[in-house]
């Protein structure tokens, strides 16, 4: 499971040109599910991300979480995020995860980070064509991979 995690300042995501889901201060995640993931990377997942500390203390220095922020988070599926640009320049999407698996998952992992977080977590629309707007703040930008935890 991958997700790139932008610190924003406020995000948005439309479908057909309305408004599905908005958030103030916080945290955007794309999120992209692969064919071996399970509960133990959505759990990794969740923790890292609702606890990263990537929002200024009172100093300025980089020290506090969303969760102390009060901030809020709007979570996307984003199969590309599974791309592997190994060979030539056609990124394949052999080890992202079909919609009937990654689907249930994208919903699990929401859930969970709505659980961790307390409070709702802003979704888009799965397998829609979605437009999505950011402030990102700083720019702040985070990888994860729960198959490659660095």
């Amino acid at each position: 499971m991958r997700a790139l995690i932008q610190r924003v300042r406020h995000a948005d995501v439309a479908v057909d040109g309305k408004t599905v889901s908005k958030i103030g201060q916080g945290l955007l995640v794309l999120l992209g599910v692969g064919m071996e993931d399970g509960d133990s990377d959505i759990d990794w997942l969740v923790r890292k991300t609702v606890n990263l500390r990537i929002f200024d203390d009172d100093e300025g220095v980089m020290n506090r979480s969303v969760l102390e922020v009060g901030g809020e988070i709007l979570c996307v599926s984003q199969f590309t995020l599974m791309a592997s640009c190994k060979k030539g320049n056609r990124p394949s999407y052999i080890h992202a995860a079909p919609g009937e698996i990654s689907e249930p998952a994208y919903g699990k992992f929401c859930d969970a980070l709505s659980q961790a977080l307390g409070k709702p977590v802003g979704r888009g629309i799965f397998g829609a064509d979605m437009k999505v707007s950011l402030l990102n703040d700083g720019p702040v930008t985070i990888w994860l991979d729960s198959k490659n935890p660095e």
